[in-house]
């Protein structure tokens, strides 16, 4: 810390000067210069100004001792008087908890207008003398730091001259830098969608080993609680804050800081800010993707949030995520409102169970929660299922149509998706049968809303949102125009054919008879 400028020293040595001119001389018997702790005249208060004023660089709990060629200093020194004049108000300009590299102004203010003022800072060198300008002389004296750093942290007290002595000291001014570490990670457990009149547990994590967590609640009413760290088996620290009875009649949002045991008020950067989601009881939402609930791993995905209630703003919850990204609400047209969530080039990470809340902006109160949205990621793991349709991909409207997705590798679940459908994909545990694992979607009797491409995925168990790649496409057409019992019409070639014949066999044997009848009555005649 810098010590006090030649234009301060100048400027206090003029005022002693002067003071001396008004008073009594050094010489002064010490009986004299006592008279301002008994309530003396007035002309004798310059006395422990001087004292004090000719060693500007002695601690406020020590005063100045004798100096050479000074014989009023030692009476002078007994006659300071600390903490007989009501001590003054300490504070900082924005505040006391400062970024790295910002401005700050540090401020003073005794309970009369005093000309000057000393600074201090536990445990530094030597205190900062300032005479109040003109200017501010009615809100007391400051000192700036341009540039905040680990340096200017740490606990400040403040005192004013008065013709009595130095006044007692000021509260303490804890000043606090922030972005000295990394920032720690803060997240609540089980989850941050939190049931209203229900407990959360608070984490702040670090994986640089600090000894100590700040947590801080934003808004009102504000809070602050201080944490000492747990350390883990691989030198992570984190800390836990129990929090009960979440309502929704306020915002709760939270972030946290860390530090070391040596430095507690040199601060890491703060956490991202977490704010705990309190469902509560207005109108639900309505959740969709226009890609359909499964999607390929590295395809853009969009979710949509849309209520006709008009909502202003709107969050999205995936569980076992500690992420409530939010958006502003936008109205497409009167009496609806809606927000798109962008989730980017889809990765395994985006598998899940997602629902929505809308909200409005000068209310901490969020909505129901929407039904859920399940999405699927497929090619997760190295697997392409087959499938195939019985009796056929043309059928008629009202058969019974079988599609059966079979693998050769094991796996527990198949999945049947229709291209462009709106409902949730089928599941089916699979068996084993002629040496394949198979699952058979049966739809009977099937309509024309079968119509459609479909495909299938195998899946395991231990993540129901992960998919193997997808089988083959199959298209399957339902048409109206067949009729509803088809005949074979090869059997009734063959019954219309044998009869032919057994009417073609038996006019040969009336011809045959007929013949030899003939013949025989013509051999009568003749004999």
């Amino acid at each position: 810390m810098e010590g006090a400028s030649q234009e301060d020293t100048e400027s206090v040595m003029g005022m002693r000067a002067r003071l001396l001119g008004r008073g009594s001389s050094p010489s002064s018997g010490a009986a004299d210069v006592t008279a301002p702790c008994r309530g003396g005249p007035a002309s004798q208060w310059t006395h422990p100004w001087v004292s004090v004023l000719r060693a500007p660089w002695s601690p406020p709990s020590a005063p100045p001792g004798p100096q050479e060629g000074d014989a009023m200093t030692p009476s002078l020194t007994a006659l300071l008087c600390l903490g007989t004049l009501p001590k003054p108000t300490i504070w900082a300009e924005p505040g006391s908890v400062i970024p790295w590299g910002s401005p700050v102004t540090i401020w003073c203010q005794g309970t009369w207008v005093a000309p000057v003022f000393r600074f201090h800072k536990e445990g530094s060198s030597p205190p900062w003398y300032r005479q109040a300008p003109l200017e501010h002389a009615d809100k007391g004296n400051f000192f700036s730091i341009s540039h905040m750093t680990q340096d200017y942290a740490g606990r400040y007290h403040c005192y004013y001259l008065s013709p009595t002595g130095w006044s007692e000291s000021s509260d303490p001014l804890e000043m606090v830098v922030t972005g000295a570490h990394r920032k720690p990670t803060l997240s609540a457990l089980p989850s941050p969608v939190v049931t209203s009149g229900g407990n959360v547990t608070l984490q702040c994590r670090s994986k640089q080993g600090l000894d100590g967590f700040i947590l801080t609640k934003e808004g009102e009413p504000k809070s602050s609680w201080t944490l000492d760290a747990q350390r883990g088996p691989r030198g992570q620290t984190q800390a836990l804050l129990p929090v009960g009875r979440v309502t929704p009649s306020h915002r709760w949002t939270f972030r946290c800081h860390g530090f070391y045991r040596d430095t507690p008020q040199v601060w890491s950067a703060p956490s991202d800010p977490l704010e705990l989601l309190v469902p509560g009881v207005s109108g639900k939402p309505s959740l969709l993707t226009l890609q359909g609930p499964v999607v390929a791993s590295g395809q853009s995905l969009t979710l949509q949030c849309r209520s006709d209630v008009g909502y202003d703003r709107f969050a999205l919850s995936q569980e076992g995520r500690q992420a409530l990204p939010q958006s502003p609400g936008r109205q497409p047209q009167a009496g609806l409102s809606q927000a798109d969530f962008p989730l980017g080039p889809v990765t395994n990470t985006h598998a899940g169970r997602y629902r929505c809340y809308g909200g409005h902006n000068l209310s901490s109160e969020w909505s129901a929660p929407s039904d859920p949205l399940d999405i699927l990621v497929a090619g997760s793991f190295p697997d392409t299922p087959s499938l195939s349709v019985q009796p056929g991909p043309v059928v008629a409207s009202g058969e019974n149509v079988t599609l059966l997705c079979q693998s050769g590798s094991t796996k527990e679940t198949f999945l049947l998706s229709k291209e462009g459908a709106a409902q949730s994909p089928l599941r089916l545990r699979s068996k084993y049968r002629g040496g394949h694992f198979q699952a058979e979607f049966s739809m009977s009797p099937v309509t024309s809303a079968h119509n459609g491409t479909y495909r299938c995925y195998s899946l395991l168990s231990s993540n129901p949102y992960l998919l193997s790649h997808a089988s083959a496409p199959l298209e399957l057409a339902v048409s109206e125009s067949l009729p509803s019992h088809p005949q074979d019409y090869t059997v009734e070639n063959l019954i219309r054919m044998g009869m032919a014949g057994s009417v073609l066999l038996g006019l040969g044997i009336l011809l045959f008879q007929a013949q030899h009848g003939h013949g025989g009555a013509q051999d009568a005649a003749r004999s």
